[in-house]
């Protein structure tokens, strides 16, 4: 009979993080915490209790059909490096509490109904525009030259603030000396037309 030491085992696991799968085996699974449940055709709403696992390193929820808002709970996540929402119908604005989470290096809410500003301080002033691509009501960042940078939405008073001498000043008076011309040609024509009417009269 031949024995196998229980250390002769090697598992080995696939995980989806950081927008990678990885394949996982050995010493290093007993420092891995982590929750990926995407493509699992999941609803409902994000469970607030998911904020107490706090040693979690990891949590992917993306490709689902989960609703309602992103839980401020997970702020509490103080060991996460990934957290992905992407491909779901979660509505409402991101956390501003989430700013806190300092290790946080991949952030994704692509493909949903998020709404409002997003955040641009801690590490949410390195995450990439494609992170929020797919929200139209999402507004803060835009791609300039392969970095991003923080874009205000225009408000009613920014729209009337504008002088008339902020107008090109040149292409201005030319379109009104050309106008103007116009006018001149048109009334000297009408003109004529009346005098050489009124001259057929006499005849």
């Amino acid at each position: 009979m031949t024995t196998v030491e229980p250390n002769k085992y090697v598992f080995k696991i696939e995980f989806l993080t950081k927008n990678c799968l990885l394949s996982y085996k050995g010493n290093i699974l007993n420092y891995m915490s982590g929750l990926d449940l995407s493509c699992n055709n999941l609803t409902g709403q994000i469970p607030q209790s998911l904020g107490k696992l706090f040693a979690i390193h990891a949590l992917n929820l993306s490709h689902n059909h989960l609703t309602g808002f992103i839980p401020v709970s997970l702020s509490n996540l103080s060991q996460v490096g990934s957290l992905d929402f992407s491909c779901n119908k979660l509505s409402g604005k991101i956390p501003l509490e989430l700013v806190n989470l300092n290790f946080l290096e991949v952030f994704s809410v692509a493909q949903n109904n998020i709404s409002g500003r997003i955040p641009s301080n801690g590490q949410f002033a390195t995450f990439s525009i494609s992170n929020y691509e797919g929200n139209p009501f999402l507004y803060g960042l835009r791609l300039e030259k392969n970095h991003t940078k923080v874009m205000d939405m225009p408000s009613a008073s920014d729209e009337t603030e504008g002088k008339w001498y902020e107008i090109d000043r040149a292409s201005f008076f030319a379109s009104f000396v050309a106008t103007y011309c116009v006018f001149l040609l048109s009334f000297g024509v009408v003109s004529t037309s009346i005098l050489i009417g009124e001259g057929d009269g006499f005849i």
